[in-house]
């Protein structure tokens, strides 16, 4: 199968702090068709980080969201206004190969929010 090279395809990370929170975020992205798919890591993270001058460690739930580069400011608005953190983690990162026949319905699915 040959490899398509994605410019404008985007792999999202966003952790959250339970799995409900999680999922939660994941059903709202793909059934408003920001992501077209969002992976769900069962296993719970460990985060290390400073907050308010501290550091912290928290057990988290790591969603990968493929979206658009083109539906970003739409994804993060919706991850904001879902998520409990006051700071949600919201870091992109751009796809650069991939299956061509994957990264085609990606970019449909996204492109076309209507349907």
């Amino acid at each position: 199968m040959p490899r398509a090279h994605a410019k404008n395809l985007r792999v999202v990370v966003v952790t959250c702090p339970s799995l409900a929170l999680a999922r939660k975020i994941a059903r709202a992205v793909v059934q408003k068709r920001l992501a077209a798919c969002v992976n769900l890591v069962r296993s719970p993270v460990e985060s290390f980080y400073t907050w308010e001058g501290k550091l912290e460690t928290a057990r988290e739930q790591l969603l990968l969201i493929k979206t658009t580069a083109a539906r970003l400011p739409q994804l993060e608005r919706e991850v904001k206004r879902l998520h409990s953190y006051d700071v949600p983690e919201f870091v992109a990162w751009p796809i650069t190969e991939g299956s061509a026949d994957y990264l085609s319905w990606l970019s449909r699915t996204v492109a076309n929010p209507t349907r």
